[in-house]
């Protein structure tokens, strides 16, 4: 039944959605107040499989195997979350717990045993990641990404219920429309999040590939890299050029970008407003049909 597959979450995970802000301590919590001693088990490593909505990718190893060392001393002290699958368990929460137990020699790792559905799992992996981890810049963005499209949430409710400023949020999900490539270099920590900030802010990709290109190159800290984005050529293929701006209109341009949440350039008396994909361009338009009412 409905409320059996919510039970262990109390009135559910929507409840948590739709407070002020809410909290991924309250989810497990939640969890832990509503299980008994003999409900948390014993389960084998080899069984248990990631999370197909985790949004983190790479781990530090660093971090895993200070985490590894405290497993071998203390033991695990809060039991991961799992969900029966066809194949062993799909891990809900805890999966830094489990690689670092893997570490520590660790055969077995205690579990609490749950029937989330597809959204649950989305939510408490993306809750776990956002407001307990450091995820990279760009798996945070994917993460904000990936909450707005499965949820009712606009940008400014989220950022809220986060606990993050609406630009923060913005200007996260705008490091998207990145190149792949130069993802790859926030991910490695080549280039920093306030540097792709800048990179995003460009329309040109080859422009952003090499101006990303010769920050690694030449170190460059970021008010280099703003000022040659704007001032200065990269190359001999390639002018970046400072677009001239209708100062008349520039305020209307920050406006909108900040409640759009995406590029807007107004210019020769048209608004242009980018948008990545359709899913992004119903969430510009259920913004502005929100202003309307």
């Amino acid at each position: 039944m409905e409320n059996n597959k919510r039970r262990a979450l109390g009135r559910g995970l929507e409840e948590l959605f739709t407070s002020e802000q809410i909290d991924y301590d309250k989810i497990e919590t939640k969890v832990y107040q509503q299980t008994s001693p003999d409900e948390i088990v014993n389960l084998p490593v080899k069984e248990l499989r990631s999370n197909p909505y985790q949004p983190r990718k790479t781990f530090d190893e660093k971090a895993l195997q200070e985490l590894s060392n405290s497993i071998k001393e203390h033991g695990i002290i809060q039991p991961i979350i799992v969900k029966k699958s066809i194949k062993g368990y799909e891990i809900i929460a805890g999966e830094r717990r489990v690689k670092a137990s893997i570490l520590a020699g660790l055969d077995t790792v205690p579990a609490i045993i749950r029937n989330f559905d597809d959204q649950d799992m989305m939510e408490v992996a993306l809750l776990e990641n956002l407001q307990r981890e450091d995820l990279n810049a760009i798996e945070e963005a994917q993460a904000y990404k990936q909450i707005l499209e499965n949820s009712d949430l606009t940008q400014d409710e989220l950022a809220k219920r986060l606990g993050k400023s609406r630009s923060h949020l913005t200007n996260m999900i705008g490091l998207l429309s990145l190149p792949d490539q130069v993802k790859e270099l926030v991910i490695n920590n080549k280039i920093s999040m306030s540097h792709a900030r800048v990179l995003s802010k460009l329309g040109n990709i080859n422009t952003i590939i090499d101006l990303a290109n010769k920050t690694v190159q030449d170190n460059l800290n970021v008010r280099d890299l703003e000022e040659i984005a704007t001032t200065t050529s990269i190359s001999k293929k390639q002018i970046i050029k400072k677009r001239t701006k209708n100062t008349e209109y520039q305020y209307v341009e920050e406006i909108l970008k900040e409640k759009l949440g995406t590029k807007v350039i107004i210019n020769n008396n048209k608004i242009v407003i980018s948008f990545n994909n359709v899913n992004d361009l119903n969430r510009i338009l259920e913004i502005m049909n929100d202003s309307n009412k």
